[in-house]
């Protein structure tokens, strides 16, 4: 028998490393009157941050736009991408803005949506940037119309008595730097004629269009500018720039290519392979373009009796015509099921899931709080530049031939130029 709980653990442990655990426990204790007050300060900082910040997004406000697109609309997706450089903004704020009035970078929501079957193109904007998301988008697509609507979110309280949901974040397969396959690589960049144009973006379309009444799809892009942030925007310690997790990739690509000793003694020292080539391209094309952090959201909802759970794996897919085996491409991050029953017996996880998500989406949140540091924050965000994003969210010409999109039912007409004053 042991005399005592110390006897006990100094022949679990032996005497030398017990006596070092009690030196260890003695330290954290006699230092707590230095590390002690650090913790409570960057609580309390982080506790006021999250307040005076929800208290400026709050008092900022928020316009939902639909935007309806002509029947004829020959527009490349580079059209998009010029609109998408406007929405980069900064949001560059003094230390006391940062942390006395709560300012923050503005974000945005670009969204793709089917009710019934309706498809619907939304963009949800900060009040103060709904002067520049207009000018900027009738700057690129004069002939469509743009409508401040209610927001269809908003008509839709979360009632599971009633409905069915099921929700999900994307995240993507390898590291932001590799990018996705782009409108560049299926041509869209030559304005080819409608006739032999291959927009990837008609499969998502398509899918939102096969909906029932009674069956909602909703797919949103949350978007903000990417900037290397300090202590202006609320972090201690800096969080560096994505260009430079790029050029590390980039670097390392090329050391794998390296050949050996003798061989750079010839004069050649890297041997690229064409894929290998075509790689480093994109990358490099990729870090001339404006960069966004985004997370992509999607949810299914439908009525008790119409929800079809094959539309689980359409809804899963509909993202999937962007992937490349070489590049990246997308796959479910965090999602509202689990895989075994065992998981969770109750249903109560999927359930608190299912409503953190859809009011996660309702908010259009992430960046910020509420909805940032919930189960869903296991899907970071990622960076993504404006080609991708174009490529993803834009107005598809009459290669979409989906007859529920809902389009303008006639071309407008100019004015003519020599009216009276």
């Amino acid at each position: 028998m042991f005399s005592s709980l110390t006897d006990i653990l100094i022949k679990l442990f032996g005497e030398t490393v017990w006596a070092n655990l009690i030196l260890a426990f003695k330290v954290v204790v006699y230092s707590a009157f230095i590390w002690v007050p650090f913790i409570l300060v960057a609580a309390l900082v982080k506790t006021w941050m999250s307040y005076i910040r929800a208290h400026f997004i709050q008092k900022q406000g928020s316009v939902l736009y639909e935007i309806k697109i002509p029947k004829e609309l020959n527009k490349s997706p580079a059209a998009m991408e010029v609109f998408l450089s406007h929405l980069h903004q900064m949001g560059n704020a003094t230390y006391i803005e940062a942390y006395w009035e709560g300012k923050v970078r503005p974000w945005f929501s670009l969204e793709l949506v089917s009710i019934g079957g309706d498809v619907k193109f939304f963009i949800w904007t900060p009040a103060k940037q709904k002067g520049i998301v207009e000018a900027q988008l009738y700057a690129q697509y004069p002939t469509v119309e743009i409508h401040e609507v209610a927001d269809y979110v908003a008509e839709m309280p979360y009632n599971p008595l009633e409905y069915q949901y099921f929700g999900l974040q994307w995240k993507l397969v390898k590291e932001d730097a590799y990018p996705l396959k782009t409108y560049v690589d299926y041509g869209l960049d030559k304005d080819p004629k409608e006739e032999f144009k291959i927009d990837p973006i008609t499969s998502a379309i398509e899918f939102l269009g096969s909906m029932k009444e009674g069956e909602f799809i909703w797919i949103q892009f949350l978007i903000r500018a990417h900037k290397a942030e300090g202590l202006k925007d609320g972090r201690l310690f800096k969080k560096p720039d994505w260009k430079d997790g790029a050029k590390k990739v980039i670097a390392k690509i090329a050391e794998e290519s390296r050949l050996g000793k003798g061989d750079a003694e010839k004069g050649t020292t890297l041997r690229l392979t064409k894929g290998q080539q075509d790689i480093i391209a994109s990358i490099e094309r990729s870090l001339g373009k404006y960069p966004f952090e985004t997370v992509a959201r999607g949810m299914y909802i439908a009525k008790e009796g119409v929800f079809n759970s094959t539309n689980i794996g359409g809804l899963i897919g509909s993202l999937k015509q962007y992937s490349s085996p070489d590049l990246n491409g997308f796959k479910p991050g965090f999602a509202t099921g689990v895989d075994y029953p065992w998981q969770d017996f109750r249903g109560k996880k999927v359930a608190s899931w299912k409503k953190e998500l859809f009011d996660a989406y309702k908010h259009r949140s992430y960046f910020y709080g509420p909805y940032k540091n919930y189960k869903s924050d296991k899907s970071p965000s990622y960076i993504l530049t404006t080609e991708e994003l174009a490529t993803l969210w834009h107005f598809p010409g009459g290669v979409a031939a989906t007859p529920t999109l809902t389009r303008v039912p006639s071309k407008k007409g100019e004015a003519p130029a020599n009216l009276p004053i």
